[in-house]
């Protein structure tokens, strides 16, 4: 299956329904799933390597896009080369729902788009790494081999204007990225990306600045 990953696999055999169909040339692209007239893809690098596709896919078919964030990771290192014993730990890191909006950036315009859609899953994940001393120099020559499915915890879709404005934490408006970032719990760089993306989409809007941060309301 066009050499897929173990964790693009897994979440597709996951996914999947009767009847679907896998890996399907449409409009010179290999589509993942079709299902009915709905196309489907998984996603589970960065956006970047997709917009392209998917942008050209919208303007004729309906289409959903999967993308996994890890609510809990396991890390599994192989042993060295020359001895060592392999070893397996639970990241203290907790993904959440707000990650995605580090993908969104690169496809803001799309979320609005009566074609589009995206469904996020909530997964438990363990991340295989082997070391390689001439590479990864800031993880100390430990590469990530595979990803691994251990578990789908929950799953959310994102298909109205409706459904995004959902994700924002605030009763009050004008609000700044720092006052998301303050009321969601997340860092202040992820709540600049969030603002970014609903703004691009169409969803909130510029309305000024409070000092040197812009102020941003919902475009209702």
């Amino acid at each position: 299956m066009l050499n897929e990953k173990s964790l693009h696999a897994s979440l597709r055999a996951w996914y999947a329904r009767p009847r679907d169909r896998f890996e399907v040339p449409i409009d010179g692209y290999v589509v993942d799933i079709v299902r009915g007239d709905l196309l489907v893809e998984i996603q589970t690098g960065h956006f970047a390597g997709i917009k392209s596709k998917l942008a050209a896919l919208v303007r004729t078919h309906r289409v959903r896009l999967i993308y996994p964030i890890a609510e809990e990771k396991w890390i599994a290192r192989m042993p060295r080369h020359g001895g060592g014993a392999a070893t397996r730990r639970k990241s203290p890191r907790k993904g959440r729902i707000e990650d995605l909006f580090t993908e969104t950036v690169h496809i803001p315009r799309l979320l609005s788009h009566r074609n589009f859609s995206l469904e996020v899953l909530m997964i438990r994940e363990e991340e295989a790494r082997r070391h390689d001393a001439s590479r990864a120099w800031r993880r100390r020559g430990w590469v990530v081999e595979e990803r691994r499915l251990l578990g789908v915890v929950d799953r959310r879709v994102f298909a109205s204007p409706q459904s995004w404005l959902a994700l924002l934490p605030l009763s009050t408006e004008p609000f700044t990225a720092r006052d998301l970032a303050a009321a969601g719990g997340i860092g202040l760089a992820l709540a600049q990306k969030m603002a970014y993306t609903l703004r691009k989409a169409g969803l909130v809007r510029a309305m000024g600045k409070r000092g040197r941060a812009i102020l941003y309301r919902v475009d209702r």
